[in-house]
């Protein structure tokens, strides 16, 4: 894409990415923490959405359905876009330092950004109290996560504000009034189908119907 808008977006993309990607020299607990920020802190998400639904609140279990077809959106949509529109890594154009083996994929935007910032939205905006707690705890996690991708080098900061609108846009989607009534009937459906399945450790006690 050419255009004096465009050109002013890639000279802001690279002034940002300048300023927070990390220098070569990188090391010891810094590289750690930046490596385990970039790839392990995006398990909390699946992870809150499972505590969402062994709770066996109502509410919670309807949250956590919701935030998963989000996510599932998302990926779908981030995915027609890096088909779409291929745009380089930073690595893949030789720019910047990158300290985590990475495929060569598109880079925009952020599936790891989607992932993050789709269910905590989702979650803070819920009408359960305990998924909004959720949620108000996974957004800092997610700015941690998108500054980590750029920091250690695999994307740019325009993939993460990429990620970021489209986690806006598909959390006003699934508040719509008749998409919310859908999730609460398919939450339904998963709920009877978790029952079926595991009748046996329900009833044992070990987990909630």
């Amino acid at each position: 894409m050419t255009g004096p808008l465009f050109d002013t977006l890639r000279q802001l993309n690279l002034a940002w990415f300048s300023l927070i990607n990390a220098n070569p020299g990188l090391d010891g607990w810094q590289l750690a923490g930046a490596l385990f920020a970039a790839e392990r802190v995006i398990l909390l998400a699946p992870a809150a959405l499972v505590v969402l639904w062994l709770s066996g609140r109502r509410g919670a279990r309807q949250a956590a359905v919701e935030a998963a077809l989000a996510v599932l959106c998302g990926l779908a949509v981030s995915g027609a876009i890096g088909a779409l529109w291929f745009h380089d890594r930073p690595f893949a154009a030789g720019i910047g330092a990158c300290f985590l083996d990475h495929a060569p994929t598109s880079s925009f935007p952020s599936n790891h950004g989607t992932i993050m910032l789709v269910s905590a939205l989702m979650l803070a905006t819920s009408h359960a109290p305990l998924a909004r707690r959720w949620g108000l705890v996974l957004l800092p996690l997610a700015g941690l996560v998108a500054w980590s991708r750029v920091f250690i080098g695999v994307h740019w900061p325009m993939d993460m504000l990429g990620a970021l609108v489209l986690a806006v846009a598909l959390v006003a989607v699934f508040r719509l009034h008749w998409l919310a009534a859908l999730n609460a009937t398919v939450t339904g459906w998963v709920v009877a189908a978790y029952r079926r399945l595991l009748a046996p450790l329900i009833d044992r006690g070990w987990l909630r119907p």
